[in-house]
């Protein structure tokens, strides 16, 4: 990742994603960015999550976990989808938006996390530090860090985790997975 993000950087990105959420959900196009006249760290490749909430309940969340495209853009291709693509929930209407709370992960290049078997994963997650990505074959599921705080036991965790990938909520614990951690710059309004 590149270096931290000023105050300022982050103001830009929640105002470009705030804006994403009032033009796109209205139903007009995303003018294009002006990426030359953006500062540096938001020109650069970055991965992001975007996630909305809703009188802190979750409203959406959408994002990459590698970096294909420049950051101000990734912010705002993701706040778009968590409003209107998030599976788990219908789409954002023009009356929601308002209410909308916007929070930006942004995310550093995913680590293969070495293991031996199912102890020694638990013994070597860091809660509250690592986002968690666990794959199998085809399947893979992530959880940011912040979801440690809805769920800080390492069993349930990855047992969540599991069955966000549609997978039984065990597998972890009798089947090596191919396991990636990173970590995020978590902002929000």
């Amino acid at each position: 990742m590149p270096s931290e993000l000023t105050l300022e950087e982050k103001r830009m990105l929640l105002e470009l994603a705030r804006q994403a959420l009032e033009q796109g959900i209205s139903g007009f196009p995303l003018p294009p960015l002006d990426i030359e006249k953006l500062p540096e760290n938001l020109r650069a490749p970055g991965a992001t999550f975007v996630t909305l909430t809703h009188h802190g309940e979750l409203r959406g969340c959408v994002g990459a976990l590698e970096a294909y495209q420049p950051l101000a853009e990734d912010v705002r291709e993701h706040a778009l989808a968590a409003a209107l693509d998030d599976y788990r929930f219908p789409p954002v209407t023009q009356g929601e938006v308002a209410g909308l709370e916007i929070e930006i992960s942004r995310l550093t290049q995913p680590q293969p996390l070495k293991y031996e078997g199912s102890q020694d994963l638990l013994q070597s997650l860091r809660p509250d530090i690592d986002g968690v990505i666990l794959r199998d074959g085809p399947r893979r599921a992530t959880f940011l860090p912040q979801v440690w705080q809805k769920l800080p036991d390492p069993v349930q965790f990855l047992s969540h985790l599991c069955m966000k990938m549609g997978a039984d909520a065990n597998l972890w614990r009798y089947k090596k997975l191919s396991v990636y951690t990173y970590q995020v710059e978590e902002f929000r309004e």
